[in-house]
């Protein structure tokens, strides 16, 4: 399928909508080189995007979501020979939005009714989920915190909007809407989920007692656990995300062996984290990216 010769009436359209928009690279996911502070240019004056689109038909669409008060799903299809990580080696997923339906069963008693918002589907048959950001709240991107295949765009991100096609080495087509419908609120479950780890006062002593509470960890895998968090909180300033980071890839091998639940290394090594002093944003990228990068070096597996 070709790329769409006119993105302007697509813009128009997302600016109806109240949605700050900015354009991208043709048959990319770049925004344009004038546009590199993108979250304060984005716009929805329907002048301005017409002067522009009017002028470059073919740039694509993005979507800034911060300034738009959208929270977008973003629920992703495996890259060819990627398979979900244990926690997700279940019957049944196969991709993003299988983890999300598996979360609403868990989460929203299965009710599906969420689902109901406006829909993009993506150019690799992926899906992205428009919400409306509850008021006042300040929900930032994740990479993985749902769940395998789901990242969330909200404030300092954006999505490829309706309209574009993309042309990438890992698959090409084209951005479409498959539901026009207004966006729905952000899902209470969900925003739950979303929430980052809060600054709270966590002792070493309460770290190890979530481990050794935990049922069914065998215990070299509570010692290793209750090692890598000992190295955080004894770790000096100016090296304590170094630290964290370090830990969290040695703790995300024991995840990718299937040997420790990823939501638990995640909540001691956050606390940890916080414990000593860094900040909330901080912990999270830092645990999350460390863990995934141990997670694709399985402890036991060949170098």
């Amino acid at each position: 399928m070709s790329a769409p010769t006119n993105v302007l009436p697509y813009a128009l359209a997302a600016a109806r909508r109240d949605w700050h928009v900015f354009p991208l690279r043709t048959r990319a996911k770049r925004p344009v080189r004038t546009f590199t502070d993108w979250e304060r240019h984005a716009t929805c004056d329907e002048g301005a995007i017409t002067a522009y689109w009017g002028a470059h038909p073919a740039h694509n669409l993005a979507v800034a979501c911060g300034p738009s008060g959208l929270v977008v799903v973003d629920l992703d299809t495996p890259k060819d020979g990627e398979t979900p990580p244990p926690e997700w080696a279940r019957p049944g997923i196969a991709a993003g939005a299988d983890v999300l339906a598996a979360l609403a069963e868990e989460h929203a008693d299965g009710d599906t009714a969420f689902l109901d918002t406006f829909t993009v589907t993506t150019r690799r048959g992926g899906t992205h989920l428009y919400y409306t950001a509850p008021e006042g709240a300040a929900y930032r991107n994740t990479s993985g915190r749902l769940g395998w295949l789901i990242d969330t765009r909200a404030t300092g991100g954006y999505v490829v909007g309706p309209g574009s096609y993309v042309a990438d080495a890992d698959g090409r087509g084209p951005y479409t809407v498959t539901n026009p419908t207004a966006t729905a609120p952000l899902p209470g479950w969900l925003a739950t989920l979303m929430e980052p780890a809060r600054r709270r006062p966590v002792t070493s002593g309460q770290v190890h007692q979530a481990l050794v509470s935990s049922p069914g960890m065998a215990t070299y895998v509570t010692r290793a656990l209750r090692g890598e968090v000992d190295r955080v909180l004894a770790s000096k300033e100016g090296r304590r995300n170094h630290t964290l980071n370090t830990a969290a890839f040695a703790v995300g091998t024991l995840v990718g062996a299937g040997m420790l639940p990823k939501h638990l290394a995640e909540d001691a090594l956050e606390q940890a984290g916080l414990h000593v002093g860094l900040e909330s944003s901080e912990v999270e990228d830092t645990v999350r990216s460390g863990i995934q990068a141990g997670i694709r070096r399985p402890r036991g597996a060949a170098a």
